[in-house]
């Protein structure tokens, strides 16, 4: 009896050996990646547009614009593309969706069976030539009401929502830099106005000092234009102040030092736009209040509400474990004995109740928050075809001011040259022509900014291309 004991043992040990072997081995490992702050500062700051992995993401998705390579003039969509790639926004919200990805195949994991190995020990059995009696009992789970199902759903609508906030961050990233550049462009030319404006406030002064000092006007004139000529320079130094700032802003939409721009042309189309409004109010809500990203993302929030109200109704029906097991007796009449549990929980004193009043909490919040998007969509909407319609009766008036002074400008040079005008009043119509066109330049950057207000709200017309979802797209240094 001692040699068929030993000769089962050896068997047995072997086996268990192999299980412990085959589990370690499919056993994931940790691998460190120490976060050093001042390698990540550094590699920020040395972020060019010449980059070679911009270049590599350039061609991959725009190959015609890494031909000529670097490049020494961006415009818009190319800045935006830039900015796909280095905007740490972007990263962060693909490695959300990276997470969320995982949360999927972990609520698709099975529970695990699990054994529970019992020595006993009896030294009053009669003949046994060991008191040992080793017991082996499995515990094997099943679990009910579809709540593994549910849980992969739950899952799979935080992953989509989490996939759509990376459209949303590719939005705010492509909109911040529109509106930078747009600041820009807009600063710069100003910049050029009023340079005009000074230059011609600083001949109207000298020649207004010449008459003063021939006695022919009195010294208050003379102070008006020295103080319209010191305010024309608070101004330009005000533009030339928004120019430096605005270049920042596009840095920093784009996720590149300011010292990256440095030589770099920055193209923005400031022409007038269309005098007919884009889309009708109703056409716009309509879009936006169906297909922008945000909405889209809370929508699939609630998806995701509501799969987790479904599962904790279901965590009411009590999972079920079968609990096989083996008692071996080294007895002299050999007596093993074969044992099968059933446990199921008593669903008597709780019936998951709170967490389903929770989880029904949390999906009428969602809902909430879908109508609150909705109602400030809309409020975007109005607020901006509002402005786009005052602004563009604005610019109508200022056109129709334009024309005047234009044709006084034209009247007075005409003068000038029939020598029927000196040269100061010469000076004074540019200035006001000039004024006229400054006024008539901003108010055709608000409507601008109107219709980019516009299309921040319906998310058009920019279509975001499937490179934002790449989660390998900003490896930036």
């Amino acid at each position: 009896m001692r040699q068929v004991s030993s000769d089962l043992a050896a068997p047995l040990r072997r086996l268990l050996v192999l299980i412990c072997l085959g589990l370690l081995w499919g056993c994931a490992h940790y691998q460190p990646k120490p976060l050093a702050p001042r390698d990540t500062a550094g590699n920020l700051r040395s972020r060019t547009l010449a980059d070679v992995g911009l270049r590599a993401f350039l061609e991959t998705n725009k190959p015609e614009w890494a031909k000529t390579w670097p490049r020494t003039a961006w415009n818009l969509d190319e800045l935006t593309w830039a900015a796909f790639y280095f905007h740490p926004s972007l990263e962060v919200a693909r490695a959300d969706w990276d997470v969320a990805q995982a949360g999927i195949k972990t609520a698709g994991g099975r529970p695990n069976p699990t054994v529970t190995v019992t020595p006993a020990y009896d030294s009053g059995i009669a003949g046994n030539f060991s008191p040992w009696l080793p017991t082996v009992i499995f515990d094997l789970p099943f679990e009910t009401a579809g709540k593994r199902h549910r849980r992969i759903e739950q899952a799979k609508s935080l992953s989509e929502s989490a996939r759509l906030n990376i459209a949303t961050a590719a939005w705010q990233v492509r909109g911040a830099l529109r509106n930078s550049m747009r600041e820009h462009a807009a600063a710069e030319q100003r910049v050029r106005f009023l340079q005009q404006q000074v230059a011609l406030q600083q001949e109207i002064s000298e020649r207004l000092k010449r008459q003063l000092q021939a006695g022919a006007i009195a010294t208050t004139e003379i102070t008006t234009a020295r103080v319209a000529l010191a305010k024309a320079g608070a101004e330009l130094a005000d533009a030339q102040r928004q120019v430096a700032t605005a270049r920042v802003r596009i840095a920093d939409s784009i996720g590149i030092p300011v010292s990256a721009l440095a030589g770099v042309s920055l193209a923005m189309d400031l022409s007038g736009p269309s005098a007919a409004a884009p889309l009708l109010p109703a056409e716009l809500r309509d879009t936006a209040l169906h297909s922008r990203t945000d909405i889209l993302g809370a929508l699939t929030q609630y998806a995701a509400t509501e799969f987790a109200l479904q599962l904790e109704i279901a965590k009411q029906y009590p999972d079920v474990h079968l609990s096989p097991g083996y008692s071996w007796n080294q007895g002299s009449r050999g007596d093993s004995q074969w044992q099968l549990g059933l446990t199921v929980e008593l669903p008597v004193l709780n019936r998951n109740q709170g967490p389903i009043a929770e989880a029904e909490a949390r999906r009428k919040a969602a809902a909430a928050r879908v109508l609150a998007m909705q109602a400030r969509i809309i409020g975007e909407i109005d607020s901006a075809v509002a402005l786009y319609d005052a602004d563009q009766k604005n610019v109508a008036a200022l056109q129709s001011l334009m024309a005047a002074r234009q044709a006084q400008r034209e009247t007075t040079r005409a003068q000038f040259n029939g020598g029927a005008t000196d040269r100061l009043e010469l000076a004074s119509s540019e200035l006001e022509f000039n004024a006229a066109a400054l006024a008539e330049f901003d108010a055709k950057v608000r409507l601008h900014q109107a219709i980019d207000a516009l299309e921040d709200a319906i998310q058009r017309p920019f279509e975001l291309p499937m490179a934002i979802y790449d989660t390998h797209a900003s490896n930036a240094p």
